[in-house]
């Protein structure tokens, strides 16, 4: 069974105005932005078992490679996670869509080969809890793949970011922080950070507080490290 017993709340978050922005809005940046070139390099590679975290309308499933047997889709938002079920039935592999937090992952430990985290560790209400949990349900050695919003470089952008994530944007954006050094905490998870890069979205125009973001891949440690 790959669920543990436990009832997992319907509407743990619901942000149905943003939840219909977004879907447009992401499927929008799919080309204009080059997020799907994105996502495919993300997700390049994997096999196996993979648990999805925080799957939205479910983009990342057409490029999730034929080598990958199954994914479990864990989204607590109702109307992208009802969006995220129709991407699942048109996706190439085996897409199980379930309702759960990241804080409170609603699988067994050590279940999956990988994880995977894409714009989501910015809008989890904990991010230290939710990291735990991705190792909880990994297997020593099972890899997480990231891609996120991360503080900006420069101070002035810095700046900036410090003043939205401690106004108006997680009131208006779902819960998204801009500038979290997720990396950081990536570590402090027990992770080890095998390979990263940072990324412009988009990498033309103005640049945006969600411009600054990192591409990489994790891995929990065996036994023997």
């Amino acid at each position: 069974m790959r669920l543990r017993d436990t009832k997992i709340p319907e509407n743990t978050v619901h942000h149905p105005v943003f939840a219909r922005f977004y879907a447009r809005m992401s499927v929008a940046a799919e080309t204009g932005a080059g997020l799907a070139a994105v996502r495919s390099e993300l997700l390049a590679g994997l096999s196996g078992r993979i648990v999805e975290i925080g799957a939205g309308n479910g983009l990342n499933f057409a490029h999730y490679p034929p080598a990958v047997s199954e994914v479990v889709a864990v989204e607590p938002e109702r109307v992208l996670r009802q969006l995220a079920v129709r991407s699942a039935l048109r996706a190439g592999i085996p897409v199980d869509v379930v309702p759960g937090t990241a804080e409170s992952l609603p699988v067994k430990s050590e279940a999956f080969d990988g994880a995977v985290a894409s714009l989501v560790l910015c809008t989890v209400r904990n991010v230290e809890r939710s990291l735990a949990e991705i190792v909880r349900v990994l297997r020593p050695g099972g890899e997480l793949r990231f891609f996120e919003h991360v503080r900006a470089d420069d101070r002035a952008m810095a700046a900036v970011q410090h003043a939205l994530d401690h106004t108006v944007w997680p009131l208006v954006t779902g819960g998204c922080h801009t500038a979290r050094d997720t990396l950081a905490a990536i570590e402090r998870a027990g992770f080890v950070v095998e390979a990263y890069r940072r990324v412009r979205m988009p990498d033309w125009g103005i640049r945006l507080p969600t411009s600054s973001c990192v591409l990489g891949v994790a891995r929990r440690p065996t036994a023997v490290d």
